[in-house]
């Protein structure tokens, strides 16, 4: 990290050079390449430190004033930190996001798939009366339909619920 550090009536010290240094390794964990642009001021009898972060085209910054100058930079690197996590969450999100999109998308495209079998269900038939397969059928509230072996006539038929849901339908096939 390229740190670049300002006193502004104020003279800066090596304990406060690296003071400044060490509390920004904080910083420079987040990124491969950064630079901080660090004034430190003061104005009556507040210690004001100011820090910019440049980094990944993204900038952020954090003013602080205490009595201590040494405070103000710890509440600064502070900011800093909950600017830049929150910053990443953010974009971590959006990157999950627009993948969901894309899922969704390509859900829609299958959806539009028409005239393919995409569920296959097997059913036991046995030969019965239609009156009998709609008792049967009457039995199993969740079922809409029920196949069976018209004992009259032999072939599959099929017993149906109708919308109005009190009335039954026969599929019978020809000849």
């Amino acid at each position: 990290m390229k740190i670049k550090i300002t006193g502004k009536e104020l003279k800066i010290t090596d304990a406060i050079n690296d003071y400044v240094e060490k509390k920004l390794e904080r910083i420079d964990k987040y990124f491969e390449e950064a630079e901080a642009e660090v004034t430190l001021r003061t104005e009556k009898a507040e210690q004001i430190a100011e820090i910019y972060v440049t980094a990944n085209g993204e900038k952020y910054r954090a003013v602080t004033e205490d009595k201590d100058m040494y405070a103000s930079i710890d509440k600064d690197i502070d900011i800093l930190e909950g600017q830049i996590r929150k910053s990443k969450t953010k974009k971590e999100k959006m990157i999950k996001d627009s993948s969901l999109k894309t899922m969704e998308v390509n859900t829609q495209n299958e959806s539009e798939m028409k005239d393919e079998i995409i569920k296959t269900s097997y059913y036991e038939i046995k030969p019965m009366l239609p009156e009998d397969a709609v008792l049967k059928l009457q039995e199993k509230p969740t079922h809409n339909f029920l196949a069976f072996i018209n004992v009259e006539t032999g072939k599959v038929n099929v017993v149906h619920k109708l919308k109005d849901g009190k009335n039954y339908g026969l599929v019978e096939p020809e000849a």
